[in-house]
This record gives C-alpha cells, sequence and structure tokens, in this order.
C-alpha cells in the first residue's frame, strides 16, 4: 500500500483512480519522514476492516533532535470535533469508496483547496460514519515543531492567517448546514433593568494562592473611573500563601471577600457561581483575572456602554499578552476579529476561545451557570450563552493578559493540551448536538419551515452511503418535546 501525500481532493480522487483496486487508502497530512512499525499495516488495516471504520488513525512517536523518542498520544474524535486543528497526527487510513462517495458533490473549490480540502474531507466523510482510533504507537516521525504549546495556542487568531482562517470557517459552515446545526435562530431580547441590582456592574475575580499579584488585579478594579457605583467580587478559593491576608487588609467597602473552603472542591467555574449568585453581584458581571490587568480607568465604563447601546447576553474585548515586566509577547493584540454578528456562533464551535475580558449580564449568566472546572468553563458558558442572545464585541484592547515565567500554562505536555482539547471537543459535541435538535424541534412545530436539510433526509444520506434519517412521509407530534487557573 502506497503512502499519498494528501495535496487536495481532486489529486486525491485521482490517485485513488490510478491505483490498483484497494479498499483503504493511507494518507499523509504533511511532509515528515514517516518510519512504519512491523505491526502498522497488520493493526490499522485489519482494525479499520473489522468495523468499516471509514477514518482510521492511531498514537505515535516524534523523533528529537537528539535522536530520543517522544510519546505522541492523540484523542478520540467525537461528534464535535469539529475543530480545524485536531490532531490525527500525520498518517490517516481512509475508506477509498468513502472518499470518492463523500467527495462526488464537492464544490470545484471545495476540491481545489488546500488545507481546507483536507478539513472539509473529513467533515464529510465521518458524518454517520464509523471512526477508529487505536491507542497503540504504531509508527515514528520527526519532530519539527518545537514550539511550547503557550506559543502555539494562539496561531488561530494570528492575524496573518486571515485567509486561511476565513476558509477553515466557510469548510465548517457548510457542514453545519449539512447536518441541520447551522445556527440562524432569533436573538432572545434582554432587559438590563427589569431587576434591581445592589450596583451596576461587578469585577469578578476567582483567586487562590496569588498573593504575588492580586492586589495588582484588585487596584486595577478599584481604580476604575464610572458613572455607575460598581463592586469588586474576590472569591478566595482556599489560599494559603497569604492572598486572603492581604484581600482582608484592604478598607475599601467597595471591596467583596467571598470566602471558599477547601471542602467546597470549588474550580474557576464554581468560583464563578459563588459570585453570580451572591447579593452583592451587580447588573453586568465582568471578568478579570487574579494576575491580569484592566490597561485604564475606563474600561468598566466602556463594557457596560457596549451593553446598553444593543441587545446583548454578554460582551467581550481585546486583550494584550505581556510579560511581567510589560513587555509585548507574540502575537501581541488579540481581538478575535474572526468574530462576525452573523456567523460568530457557527465558527465558535472551530476556535479554542472566545476572547476576554468577558462580561455577562447578570440574569443570563445565573440561567446557565458555570461548568466546575477551572480549565474551558468560559467557553462553555460563552457557547451556550451565543445560542440564544446577541455577544457584543469591543475589538481594542481593554486588558492585559500577563504570561507568567516558567507558567505551566505555555509548556504544556501532550498528555495536558489532549485532555484540555477533549473536555472542550466534549462541549462542542453537547452545543452541536442541542442546535440540531432545537433545529428539528422548531421545524416540527413551525409546518411552515422545512426540515433542517439532510441531516433528517435519508434520500441525501443512502446518496452518501450513511443511511438512516428522517422519513418526512411519517407523521411527526407537535407535542414531543433538551487558561491557566486563576
Amino acid at each position: 500500500m502506497n503512502i499519498i501525500r494528501f495535496e487536495n481532493v481532486n489529486a486525491l480522487r485521482e490517485a485513488i483512480f490510478r491505483s490498483p483496486l484497494e479498499q483503504y487508502v493511507l494518507i499523509r497530512l504533511d511532509d515528515r519522514e514517516i518510519s512504519l512499525d512491523p505491526l502498522f499495516y497488520n493493526r490499522v488495516v485489519e482494525s479499520a476492516a473489522e468495523i468499516d471504520a471509514t477514518l482510521t488513525y492511531c498514537w505515535f512517536r516524534e523523533r528529537q533532535e537528539d535522536g530520543s523518542l517522544l510519546d505522541h498520544p492523540v484523542n478520540d474524535y467525537q461528534p464535535g470535533s469539529v475543530r480545524d486543528d485536531f490532531d490525527f497526527g500525520p498518517l490517516v487510513l481512509l475508506n477509498a469508496a468513502d472518499v470518492l462517495s463523500a467527495t462526488e458533490h464537492f464544490t470545484e473549490k471545495e476540491s481545489a483547496m488546500l488545507d481546507g480540502g483536507w478539513y472539509a474531507l473529513r467533515l464529510r466523510m465521518t458524518i454517520g460514519k464509523m471512526i477508529a482510533m487505536i491507542p497503540e504507537y504504531l509508527y515514528t516521525v520527526e519532530r519539527r515543531d518545537y514550539r511550547k504549546s503557550g506559543e502555539k495556542q494562539h496561531d488561530y487568531v494570528d492575524p496573518r492567517n486571515r485567509a486561511y482562517q476565513e476558509e477553515m470557517e466557510s469548510v465548517l459552515t457548510n457542514h453545519l448546514s449539512m447536518i441541520g446545526g447551522l445556527w440562524q435562530k432569533k436573538l432572545e431580547t434582554v432587559n438590563y433593568d427589569e431587576e434591581d441590582f445592589p450596583v451596576e456592574a461587578s469585577v469578578v475575580i476567582p483567586v487562590r494562592n496569588r498573593v504575588r499579584t492580586i492586589m495588582d488585579a484588585v487596584n486595577s478594579a478599584l481604580s476604575q473611573t464610572a458613572s455607575f457605583p460598581f463592586n469588586v467580587i474576590v472569591v478566595d478559593n482556599d489560599s494559603t500563601d497569604g492572598t486572603r491576608e492581604a484581600l482582608e487588609s484592604v478598607e475599601d467597602p467597595r471591596l467583596k471577600i467571598i470566602k471558599v473552603d477547601k471542602s467546597e472542591n470549588l474550580g474557576i467555574g464554581g468560583c464563578w457561581n459563588r459570585a453570580l449568585l451572591s447579593e452583592h453581584c451587580g447588573r453586568f458581571a465582568v471578568q478579570l483575572d487574579s494576575d491580569d490587568l484592566y490597561n485604564s480607568n475606563s474600561v468598566l465604563q466602556t463594557i457596560v456602554n457596549k451593553f446598553r447601546s444593543g441587545n446583548y447576553g454578554m460582551v467581550i474585548g481585546s486583550y494584550a499578552m505581556i510579560d511581567f515586566d510589560g513587555n509585548p509577547l507574540p502575537p501581541g493584540v488579540i481581538t478575535h476579529s474572526e468574530w462576525t454578528d452573523d456567523n460568530g456562533p457557527n465558527n465558535a464551535l472551530r476556535i479554542n476561545g472566545f476572547g476576554a475580558p468577558r462580561a455577562f449580564f447578570t440574569p443570563v449568566a445565573r440561567r446557565f451557570l458555570f461548568p466546575n472546572v477551572s480549565y474551558g468553563e468560559d467557553y462553555a458558558m460563552a457557547l451556550r450563552v451565543c445560542r440564544e442572545y446577541g455577544v457584543g464585541r469591543i475589538y481594542r484592547p481593554l486588558y492585559l493578559c500577563r504570561r507568567w515565567d516558567g507558567n505551566s500554562d505555555a509548556a504544556l505536555s501532550i498528555e495536558k493540551v489532549n485532555a484540555n482539547n477533549n473536555y472542550k471537543d466534549c462541549l462542542r459535541s453537547l452545543e452541536l448536538m442541542a442546535r440540531v435538535k432545537a433545529s428539528f424541534e422548531e421545524a416540527t412545530r413551525d409546518r411552515s419551515l422545512p426540515l433542517p436539510p439532510n441531516i433528517f433526509d435519508r434520500d441525501f444520506f443512502n446518496e452518501l452511503g450513511i443511511g438512516g434519517g428522517y422519513d418526512e412521509d411519517e407523521d411527526y407530534d407537535d407535542d414531543d418535546e433538551d487558561e491557566e487557573p486563576y
């Protein structure tokens, strides 16, 4: 079996037609030299054949500059693994017939795309099909990218990659439309003045053992100048390094300290919930991490003005990456300018973050609450909010995100990166399935609407060889109604 270097869909189809008739094709996704283990074909090809997998991949090793080998496990594929940077490794086994079937109706642009072509292909091929990940190290490649995890995590918002990102967004939007998961819901209307609150805004700072930085953050929040009353809610999660004592020394009555005991087992999300549900929480709850700073005294006013100017469940600003000496760090300012009001909630399923600082209309945040975790809690909340509410964006920096020297978030192990990505893929899966379900239920309630295209269309799925689906001739019942810590 020859290894085919993926260039674009057209080239892959031609290679399949030219090759001897085989059930599977082995595809290389980058140019690194690959050494297959003796058992590779036995394990990968036989496993794929036994379960009729459309796509099969496995763990691998990377050979470093000194000749040593680094194990590189990869994640299982989930329904929500629709981010374009999902790590299959550089080698995948594809069912040849599925490749031809899935790409038969590709547009000329899709067929000629390079990086986006692989993304479009694997999204299309995996609809309703079996995917196999073999947790065994079955080949070795040379390692080329030696950047730390923190240096790679913002590649998707680097302005130099803008054209690529637009291509990826187009691919995902088409995929969501195909499976009935395309967001196009009318936004809920918010009434900012329906309830009374003790203050207009609260800056929320979860903290644990940040005695070196907590007072910088608190002073940054207390120094805000605004035309409305505000307070600062610090949720101290059982700090033992003097953080709590430093907070207790502050005499400003605007500082509200919520003291959490270790026995409560709270992550960052749980700390946020304590602040949101407290009697001190204002109409708008605004994020500030315990080691970061606002970049001016007008940030709080800017955020509240943005809320008041529109119909938003949350508002998100932009930030600059700096070190503790105030020096800029790459990629510099993070604006998340890939967001658009029309397609942002769809594209949010492809990328790993929404931006900062994040601010919430408190009744909306109280409705959903955060998952009690210390990674991805903000992404979970933002995904849920943008399904039903507008998101206001501020594309100029409001926030200074300080990177610690030796920060664990800047140099995560492969296993930790995988765990983080696996959790966000789970969040995407839940959100995507909820959107598919909501689209179908809306169509069943309103007979003037067509059923969501394709995912419930049996003829379409049969054409792709996928099978299943909703039979439009059947009756349906209208009554049938689901960064680094601190």
